[in-house]
């Protein structure tokens, strides 16, 4: 990725040597070698050599089944990696702060939220009183958390003690509370802990075209977030919202259908998708300075709502082995960026 600067990138893989996990590293090595029968140590050198050749993060090695792709088709997928390199160019370091603070992103998209919240720090007792009177359940964040850390859900009726209960927030770092969110009932249906989300990662061009670089439906299974590395699962959606191929998660297990709901992943037609499209169009354009985004949007029974936007998105595409689909989403992105 020449247009991206070979000097971050070297800089990017100095950083990333030096921080290797070598224990998560022989983990999925030997979990690959397991299932494919090839020599353990065949796969790691595969995978060292693939993290400087197409810049894959080791767990983007497992989850896009990289030892079973060809050289000309790993050159197709999009990598954590280079998604950080895209981030760190097209995003302006002076505004990424409006996104990696969700108290700071809530104010600033206060119209898209759908939600009533607080910030703990700056709330009266009688604010905090009559929110917490207002709602059944809400959720408690950490403002800068990632992944979902920090992230936890609170019946109301477990609160005898407004002022004690954010005292133990704040200690836990948890300043931001919003109402939970009652999702549309089609959304429910996948799994009824969590709010099941879509990612819809944009990219905002220098004319001020919108262009959707990936779609996907994120559920949980059995926790209160949906996120990929707290025990969720993804799968793609096609230009109309729709589920195509079974979801899988961090672990590598594939569900055709979700485990605890029942309800079936393939073929799932996400609800209101018109309101996703309308709502993500004007969220793409609301900060030029940062044009590349992955959005979490809900569905509620009124339509679409945001719950936060990623200046440094992850990466979703298909799985390989579950699907048969062996490109991945690079070239979507090098259309619509030009790099």
């Amino acid at each position: 990725m020449a247009g991206l600067g070979w000097s971050r990138r070297l800089r990017y893989l100095a950083r990333r040597a030096a921080a290797i996990d070598t224990g998560n590293l022989s983990r999925l090595a030997g979990r690959i070698a397991a299932s494919s029968a090839r020599p353990r140590a065949i796969i790691l050198a595969d995978m060292l050599w693939s993290s400087v050749r197409h810049e894959t993060g080791f767990q983007d090695y497992f989850d896009w089944d990289f030892h079973l792709l060809s050289r000309r088709e790993r050159r197709t997928f999009m990598t954590h990696p280079k998604s950080n390199h895209l981030a760190q160019k097209l995003n302006a370091v002076e505004h990424r702060g409006t996104f990696a603070d969700k108290a700071r992103f809530n104010a600033r998209f206060a119209e898209h939220l759908g939600r009533e919240w607080l910030d703990l720090r700056s709330a009266t007792a009688d604010e905090l009183g009559g929110f917490l009177a207002r709602h059944d359940r809400v959720m408690a964040k950490v403002a800068d958390s990632l992944g979902g850390e920090g992230i936890a859900a609170w019946s109301t009726a477990d609160i005898p003690d407004a002022e004690a209960w954010r005292a133990e927030r704040l200690a836990a770092r948890q300043v931001l509370v919003e109402e939970f969110i009652a999702q549309h009932p089609g959304m429910a249906a996948l799994n009824p802990s969590s709010v099941n989300t879509l990612r819809i990662i944009t990219y905002r061009d220098p004319a001020n075209r919108v262009h959707t670089l990936a779609r996907t439906l994120k559920m949980g299974n059995g926790g209160d977030v949906d996120n990929f590395s707290d025990g969720g699962m993804y799968t793609m959606l096609d230009e109309q919202g729709i589920a195509h191929y079974p979801a899988f998660d961090g672990e590598g297990r594939v569900f055709s259908m979700h485990p605890l709901s029942g309800t079936s992943i393939v073929g799932f037609r996400v609800p209101l998708w018109e309101s996703v499209e309308q709502l993500v169009e004007r969220l793409a354009l609301e900060v030029p300075e940062i044009p590349y985004v992955g959005w979490d949007i809900a569905i509620t029974p009124a339509g679409a709502v945001v719950i936060e936007g990623n200046y440094n998105t992850g990466v979703f595409q298909l799985k390989p082995s579950v699907t048969g689909v062996r490109e991945g989403l690079l070239p979507v992105y090098r259309r619509a960026i030009g790099f």
